[in-house]
């Protein structure tokens, strides 16, 4: 299990987040001689440069003792921290005390070996500041060295001598040294002018040489500078905060977050300090509680967050041996092993640790609001205006008794008052649904310290239940009111149920999102569609919800759908067993009960059954028909599927998958309304038939039509559309034996490129044509093959580029190259796919098991075979290349998706034209499968 946490107690809210070690202020994690030892340091260069020759041999003598020192001491510390991983803040100081020794010790070379100065003046006189982070005192491994050198005034060669051997120095020991020289007079000037330069300045600290002037320097900034200019600063800070926001994303949940400049990361909380010590002269953070702007256990939060974040940062530079502030997927995974978390409950170490890491992330973005209210309040920062898509006489309503407004946002006149009955806790969520306001954090604040009032008795209690569900149902944007009471924990503590999922990360490539905001994503995108905002990208949908359904069970169906993940259960039967108990609680009616735990136990089924079966088989309608029962089931699960898709991340819903539900919705549809017996191979057969013998009739003879019909078996007419079949008609029309024909047209309506061979039928022609595709960069998501009585191949493929768009057509002439090659053995496709698309390094930390089943009963006429694994370039050249050496006919593959995972399924047949009953000969081919899955992850450098 994860390792105990050390002492320092969080907010309710926060459900037991990993904490670094606190530390006693200016307290190292060694003994500072450990690090550094000064005394003897200095003897070691002066005994090193005695007998030098000249300036140039001083300068490399001292170097090579300091740099054995430097990293001497960089071991040291970097072993401590192996072995407290956890103590961020004492490993930040120890960085920044071994650079303070080293720039001394260089300095006092320059000063003394290298360029003696015996009769110094006043002008001569020189402080060495550290600014930015080096400045606080706090570094990484691997941080900039930023050094300001300040003079009472004009420098004198005397001074810049030093300076620039001092820089030759430090550079000479490979720091990465940003510097300055500037007078006390230049400092102001260019902080008035610069923010940057004046947030430097800000965080500025004495090291060497006249401390007088950093004295004279400190008074001066603080005397004609800040003091006048904290409205400005405070603004400019602000800006260049959303800013950095929006170029690392825009949200806190980001995949792979930057530690260092995301959201929610170490920069906010250098902005919130920033701003207190210009405003309030604070040295630290902790000062910011006895001048009220935060309570002892929010500063405790803040604390908290600083030196997690702090661990992470310095264990990323460890693991990459540079400067590395983007927590990638690979880093991911070697800073949770290194921070001690550990696989357990169903979940992987990774997972573990990324959830505290974006615990830790709200709580920030708690914090903030907190303080730059706090700014509002004092007039330095201006009060946001009113939201422009919420203008209007809705934002005017009256506001119920016990509310008022400040600084214009929602809050409560009486705080006592109002709290004692705690169901208002749940009524200023709905208040701020129903007037438009947001709500101000001063009323946030007392909510999260009164968490412990939301009891057994409030869970079950009618009125909260109905307040609740109305937050969903009434006021049209539950997503507002969810993401703010998921924020401030109350979500998790009324649904206690949730609290496991909140901030839960999903390690894969597919989910954008953690599970609580990927349900908050779901209900947004269900109360998009009911405000008819996506009536042409989704009229299935939204043709359902204009119909009417039960808006209750759906929304709260969306709301509990993913609430089992994170357990070693299958998600869906955990999520069913829990909506069993949460639904009558929230009141709902046994059958609305009895249907939601039914949705959430089959949220996956229409989604599963349209990309990975063939729903142009009659059995795929059939048996999914018969999993829904009611034309009502299937109209709740078709909007509930829609809106999981559109909630895992940007890109993922596409016209393919619309495309794929689409046609399974109308398909259940029309067999519930007229009967599963219509559904069989002979019905849609003779339609087929009269369907292409009416397309031909008008341009063929009646000979030529029957002889195109007569040449195909049963199975190519179900599984083509019309349009198809007449291309593979004219295809077929008076080809050669020898002659390959290849038709491609732009599916618009799937996003994908449809690719037409007609060609003399040969062994393996499936592997053959899916390796050229391969080589070509085509990726297909789905494709048939059938043969003619006459000898002939017709097989289709539909495929996209890397990026999962139409195939570009103006490559298609090499696909066409490719393929005579391949069929005529002048390219051998293994061969030629050694050393392609290697996997990239930060992926490979995704551990997909591979599993392959076998099953009879899905298909009337084939075996189907389902292949989960990772996905590889080759992957399906491959797999069905051993399908096809083991006389596997291939008449159907359907290609799944999900970011790293790819689930291929085969509909086959043996070389007798029969399923693969045995045993036997199942366990046979599956080995052959892993054989090939190995050989593509060995190829692959996986």
């Amino acid at each position: 299990m994860t390792p105990p946490q050390d002492a320092l107690a969080l907010p309710v809210s926060d459900r037991n987040p990993r904490l670094p070690i606190p530390s006693a202020p200016g307290e190292l994690i060694l003994p500072e001689t450990a690090i550094f030892d000064p005394a003897a340091i200095r003897a070691r260069v002066d005994a090193a440069v005695e007998n030098a020759a000249d300036t140039s041999a001083v300068r490399g003598a001292a170097v090579k003792v300091l740099q054995q020192a430097q990293d001497a001491g960089r071991a040291a510390i970097a072993s401590a921290i192996d072995t407290s991983p956890l103590a961020a803040r004492r490993a930040t100081r120890a960085y920044a005390h071994l650079t303070d020794q080293l720039v001394r010790e260089v300095l006092h070379i320059a000063q003394t070996h290298l360029h003696p100065n015996a009769l110094p003046g006043d002008s001569d006189r020189m402080a060495v500041m550290a600014v930015g982070g080096y400045g606080r005192g706090e570094m990484a491994p691997y941080s900039d060295v930023d050094l300001l050198f300040v003079t009472p005034w004009k420098m004198t060669p005397a001074i810049e001598t030093v300076i620039e051997a001092t820089l030759y120095m430090l550079w000479d020991l490979h720091m990465k040294v940003g510097h300055a020289s500037r007078t006390v007079k230049e400092c102001l000037r260019l902080g008035k002018d610069d923010i940057t330069i004046r947030t430097s300045l800000l965080e500025m600290r004495f090291i060497c040489g006249e401390e007088a002037i950093a004295d004279e320097l400190q008074t001066a900034l603080r005397e004609q500078l800040f003091a006048s200019t904290l409205s400005e600063f405070v603004e400019a800070k602000l800006e260049e905060r959303s800013t950095r926001h929006r170029k690392q994303g825009g949200q806190r949940y980001m995949l792979e977050p930057n530690v260092k400049e995301g959201k929610g990361g170490l920069r906010d909380l250098q902005t919130l300090y920033w701003i207190a010590k210009y405003q309030h002269g604070v040295e630290r953070a902790s000062e910011l509680v006895k001048i009220g702007v935060f309570r002892p256990e929010e500063f405790a939060a803040f604390d908290a967050a600083e030196r997690f974040l702090w661990a992470v940062r310095c264990h990323l530079h460890l693991i990459a041996g540079r400067a590395q502030d983007q927590l990638t997927f690979d880093n991911q995974v070697a800073v949770a092993e290194r921070l001690g978390y550990t696989d357990h409950s169903g979940r992987r170490a990774v997972e573990h640790f990324m959830q505290d890491y974006f615990r830790h992330g709200t709580k920030v973005g708690e914090l903030t609001r907190i303080f730059l209210t706090a700014l509002e309040a004092a007039h330095v920062k201006q009060e946001p205006g009113i939201l422009g898509f919420l203008r209007g006489r809705s934002r005017r309503k009256k506001l119920k008794p016990g509310y008022g407004l400040k600084q214009n946002r929602l809050t409560v006149e009486d705080d006592e008052a109002f709290f004692a009955d705690k169901l208002n806790i749940l009524r200023l969520f709905e208040e701020a649904l129903r007037t438009g306001y947001l709500i101000h954090p001063d009323a946030m604040r007392e909510v999260s310290a009164r968490l412990d009032q939301i009891d057994d008795s409030m869970r079950r209690d009618p009125e909260a239940c109905r307040i609740f569900l109305d937050l969903l149902l009434k006021h049209g944007n539950p997503e507002r009111a969810l993401r703010r009471m998921n924020e401030l924990g109350v979500l998790a503590t009324f649904i206690p149920e949730f609290a496991p999922v909140v901030a839960m990360m999903q390690f894969n490539m597919y989910h954008s999102y953690t599970v609580d905001e990927h349900t908050i994503q779901v209900i947004s995108h269900l109360a998009q569609i009911e405000r008819g905002e996506l009536v042409e990208e989704l009229p299935v949908a939204s043709g359902i919800l204009e119909r009417g359904v039960n808006r209750k069970v759906l929304y709260v169906a969306c709301l509990l759908h993913d609430i089992g993940k994170g357990r070693k259960e299958d998600h869906s039967i955990v999520g069913a067993r829990i909506a069993r108990t949460v639904c009558p609680r929230l009141g709902l009616k046994p059958a609305e009960c009895e249907t939601v735990e039914w949705l959430v136990r089959y949220h996956l089924l229409m989604s599963d059954m349209a990309q990975k079966r063939d729903i142009a088989d009659p059995r795929t309608v059939r048996d999914f028909a018969k999993a829904v029962k009611t034309r009502d089931r299937l109209d709740l699960l078709t909007v509930l599927t829609v809106c999981d898709i559109r909630g895992v991340g940007p890109g993922v819903w596409n016209n393919w998958k619309a495309t794929l539900l689409r046609g399974l919705y109308r398909a259940t549809a029309s067999a519930l309304e007229t009967g599963l017996e219509d559904l069989n191979r002979e019905n849609l057969e003779g339609e087929a038939k009269r369907a292409l013998r009416a397309a031909l009739s008008e341009e063929w003879g009646k000979a030529e039509v029957k002889t195109e019909i007569d040449r195909h078996y049963g199975p190519y007419w179900q599984g083509l559309d019309l349009a198809t079949q007449v291309d593979f008609a004219h295809m077929l029309r008076g080809l050669d034996p020898d002659e390959i024909r290849i038709d491609t047209k732009e599916d618009e309506d799937r996003d994908a490129t449809r690719v037409c061979f007609a060609l003399s039928d040969h062994p393996g022609i499936f592997s053959r044509l899916a390796g050229a595709l391969s080589l070509v960069g085509a990726n297909v998501v789905d494709a048939r093959t059938y043969t003619t009585k006459d000898g002939y191949a017709t097989a289709v493929f539909w495929v996209q580029d890397a990026e999962g768009s139409p195939y570009e057509a103006a490559r298609l002439p090499r696909l066409k190259g490719m393929i005579g090659k391949i069929l005529k053995g002048e390219v051998v496709t293994s061969k030629a796919l050694e050393g392609r698309d290697k996997i990239k390094k930060r992926e490979r930390p995704f551990d997909v098991p591979t599993n392959i089943a076998f099953d009879n009963e899905g298909s009337e006429i084939y075996t189907i075979i389902e292949v989960d694994t990772r996905d590889r370039p080759g992957l399906l050249y491959d797999l069905t290349k051993t399908l096809a050496n083991n006389n596997i006919y291939i008449a159907h593959a359907v290609i799944a998706t999900y970011g790293v995972q790819v689930v291929d399924t085969f509909y086959v047949k043996d070389m007798f034209g029969l399923k693969l009953y045995t045993k036997s000969k199942q366990e046979s081919l599956e080995r052959k499968l892993r054989d090939a899955i190995a050989r593509v992850a060995e190829r692959a450098g996986a």
